[in-house]
């Protein structure tokens, strides 16, 4: 056999743990938790209280068994390829050990050629506890601290399996990605990695060719991209090659928002002598420059992503796994998910090191959307050791994953881990370590070697946070990047206006999902926030008293359900519209406004904006006004009195010059004063202007609001919280139309109604709204689209707790 043959039929799984199983259909790319579903052995772990009957699986030793039909094809090697094996697993072919593996973010190959035999051949792959190796570990090396009560820092695995304040335990086994024979002839290409750089209008591939050999004839290897070529004899013997292209003239790829996303076909062939195809390695790239800006200034040290010497207002979204069983993220979930975060106005996203190293689909699609993408090397809240074994395998997972991503124009950052320096100084690891290693090493000299070596032209930076200096203060927020989380642990969202930070990579607050997907999480019980159904869907300590902390001063105690549902929604929405709208009218100062976060991997009460069944909260919406490029927003004056100011900030390339109509007017409509400012905001800029007191400075802060429209757009500023506004009953009418498939709900206010939402998914879980949180004058209207809408009763669309708004929260009348 010469080229390449999937292995993924025909496997069976084996273990004597638990009800015990013999020979049972596996799934592969898959993992041990989705094979046992299947089979029905298992309950939904994402269903009711499902997990905590699981915590066996993880402990159990696995067997992935297949017999396959081989016959020899004459090629000189025959290999058998893993591309990714979870985790602790040794392999036998026909009672001989091909290899062992202890390496989730690796992939592998094994020459098996000698061990195959013509006919029938029996594949082993057994699969050592997770937990035991990593305990074994422990014991060996000494404990580390961590932020959770789990060995995840001790086996190179997603920490997650091990849980999170947002994620369930279930630590998996399996064969999670491709697994197959290559037989080839002569030479095969090992390694390409490819170095993109620009130069004025030109742009250059460095390509570092590293091959394998059956024999020691020469042989050729040619690139080509956009019809340029190059190519070069390898000598007998010799193993590696550096061809260079270059172009006099390329597009160049950019950021959304910024321009283009021109992609370019490289392509590297290896042949024989005589001319004959050996290997093909195909990629598409893209040309730009990349390089981060941390001169320091008068105000600390700032954290500025340069596109082709461009500063990028960064604002997006931390990315988690977007399942607990990653093998189920296919290519569609993943365009799905990515166009929710460019259509809410992101164009950042952050690969959290707590995870895995983000898939080909994944960058492919950050390639296509124009979306910037910082990677973390896998190291999260915990301190890691430095000895052998885990050095070892940290060094090669490091420069497999940095080679595989080259190629990505829309990877701008590798960053060492998440936390792990300001764990180190603030957590009391360093007590706790008594001289230990704590990864230190690999944060601050292996990691940065190795994308200096292998990716000069992208940088590295060694934490998040990170300050930059080891005299700084590793999360101070006037240095490098930051994460702020006393907002939420302890302090009211309204704190995130006292920070000045220079880019903010992680900061979030919690809000439950929607209705159907914690209806169909909890199959039977009743939805009580007390329940133990409900604080099973809470992984974060103290969760769901932080949430009701959360409404205080802001918005009335809930009275059941409903009410808590709905208002820990809308108070989230608030809290991260209010942190956005403030880190953006600090443009230029910060740079970054990425938050925590875009996704779920199961159903449960998080601080994401698109829940686990993949719905968007009003978290979303609200973002999508926060994110807009041109962003009207109303902030304190830095000179304090209780003086305010409009903030126009434009994130495009071309200067906006506005006119914005200022009202300030009663709840019922009656205008008290209005004023006009005219304003000019530079490309890529923000300007600060006062509101004239007449607007700005009410009579009565309970019963006025100020609406600001410019062009087609219009804002609302309440003077004080809904808690304390005189907010009137509800009073509306509600019209629904047809409209193809669709419903169109149009509610007409009757008084003043703030923050307007329709939840369709109440009454068909496939059912889903194009907008939300919209806040009508007396006499206004707003149409809501409503998708997936086969079968509503429409006059369920026209009342709580499907229509929602503040007013009925029961604020003072």
């Amino acid at each position: 056999m010469t080229g390449y043959r999937p292995l993924h039929d025909g496997w069976t799984l084996s273990s004597t743990a638990g009800p015990g199983v013999a020979g049972l259909p596996a799934t592969v790319p898959g993992c041990v938790h989705t094979d046992l579903l299947a089979a029905g052995i298992i309950p939904d772990p994402y269903l009711d209280l499902n997990e905590e009957s699981l915590g066996w699986i993880g402990r159990a030793d696995w067997t992935y068994a297949l017999g396959f039909d081989w016959t020899d094809g004459g090629a000189d090697r025959t290999e058998l390829v893993c591309a990714g094996l979870d985790t602790v697993a040794a392999i036998t072919l026909n009672g001989a050990e091909v290899g062992r593996t202890a390496n989730m973010h690796r992939s592998y190959r094994f020459d098996v050629g000698p061990m195959l035999r013509p006919g029938r051949n029996t594949l082993l792959i057994r699969f050592t506890s997770a937990y035991r190796y990593a305990e074994q570990l422990r014991a060996r090396l000494g404990a580390r601290p961590n932020a959770y009560p789990e060995p995840f820092n001790l086996i190179r695995k997603m920490a997650c399996n091990f849980g999170w304040d947002w994620g369930p335990t279930l630590v998996t086994a399996g064969i999670w990605q491709p697994i197959g024979l290559h037989g080839w002839r002569t030479g095969r290409l090992d390694r390409v990695r490819p170095l993109v750089t620009v130069a004025g209008d030109g742009g250059h591939v460095e390509l570092h060719i590293a091959l394998e050999r059956a024999g020691d004839e020469p042989l050729r290897v040619t690139a080509t991209v956009a019809g340029e070529a190059a190519d070069a004899i390898v000598p007998p013997g010799e193993r590696t090659v550096t061809l260079r292209l270059d172009l006099s003239t390329v597009e160049r790829w950019w950021p959304r928002g910024h321009g283009g996303q021109p992609r370019y076909d490289l392509e590297v062939t290896l042949t024989d002598p005589a001319g004959v195809p050996l290997d093909r390695w195909h990629r598409r790239i893209g040309f730009r420059s990349v390089r981060l800006d941390t001169t320091p200034d008068a105000d600390g040290t700032p954290f500025t992503v340069m596109v082709n010497d461009r500063p990028i207002s960064a604002r997006g979204f931390n990315w988690i796994p977007d399942d607990c069983f990653p093998h189920r993220v296919d290519r569609a979930r993943y365009a799905t998910r990515l166009r929710q975060a460019t259509e809410a106005g992101a164009n950042f996203l952050r690969v959290w090191g707590g995870g895995r190293y983000e898939s080909e689909d994944f960058y492919d699609l950050a390639d296509e959307l124009g979306i910037l993408v910082q990677q973390d090397f896998l190291f999260a809240c915990a301190a890691y050791p430095e000895e052998e074994p885990i050095a070892a395998e940290v060094a090669a997972e490091a420069r497999e994953q940095v080679v595989r991503l080259a190629h990505h124009p829309s990877l701008v950052l590798w960053i060492g881990n998440n936390e792990n320096i300001w764990g180190h100084a603030d957590w009391g690891w360093a007590a706790a370590l008594r001289g230990r290693t704590w990864g230190a090493g690999y944060y601050f000299d292996l990691l940065p070697r190795i994308v200096a070596e292998l990716d000069p032209t992208r940088p590295y930076w060694p934490g998040s946070p990170y300050s930059g200096h080891f005299d700084l203060h590793p999360n101070d927020p006037a240095h490098g990047s930051t994460h702020i989380w006393d907002v939420w642990n302890t302090d009211d969202y309204t704190h995130y206006a006292d920070y000045r930070p220079r880019f903010v990579a992680e900061f979030g607050f919690q809000g439950p999902p929607m209705y159907s997907t914690l209806r169909r999480a909890i199959t039977s019980a009743p939805l009580d926030p007390e329940s133990p159904a409900i604080a099973h869907r809470q992984k974060a300590v103290d969760g769901n008293t932080k949430l009701l902390r959360g409404l205080a001063g802001h918005l009335p105690p809930p009275a059941g359900f409903d009410d808590w549902h709905w208002s820990t929604q809308l108070n989230q929405a608030r809290a991260l519209r209010f942190g956005v709208e403030h880190l953006r009218s600090l443009h230029p100062l910060c740079t970054g406004a990425i938050v925590w976060q875009l996704n779920d991997c199961w159903p449960v009460i998080s601080w994401a904006a698109v829940d686990g069944d993949g719905r968007r909260k009003p978290l979303w919406y609200a973002l999508r006004r926060a994110f807009a490029e041109r962003l009207l927003t109303v902030q304190p004056r830095p000179a304090g009195g209780g003086a305010l100011d409009l903030v126009a900030v434009n994130d495009t390339g071309t200067q906006w010059r506005g006119q914005a109509v200022l009202t300030r007017s009663l709840f019922t409509g009656e205008p008290e004063a209005k004023a006009v400012l005219d304003f000019l905001a530079p490309p890529r800029g923000a300007v600060r202007l006062p509101l004239p007191d007449e607007v700005s400075r009410p009579g009565d802060p309970a019963s006025e609001l100020l609406t600001i429209t410019e062009g087609g757009n219009r804002y609302h500023h309440f003077f004080a919280e809904d808690i304390d506004l005189a907010l009137p009953p509800p009073r509306y009418d509600v019209k629904v139309a047809e409209a193809g498939d669709n419903l169109e709900v149009t509610v007409t206010a009757g008084v003043l109604l703030r923050d307007v939402a329709l939840f369709p998914d109440r009454l068909n879980p496939e059912s889903t709204v194009d907008d939300m949180l919209i806040t009508l004058l007396p006499g206004e209207s707003a149409t809501f689209r409503v998708g997936g809408s086969l079968g509503l009763d429409p006059t369920a669309l026209t009342a709580p707790p499907v229509l929602r708004c503040v007013n009925d929260l029961g604020a003072r009348p």
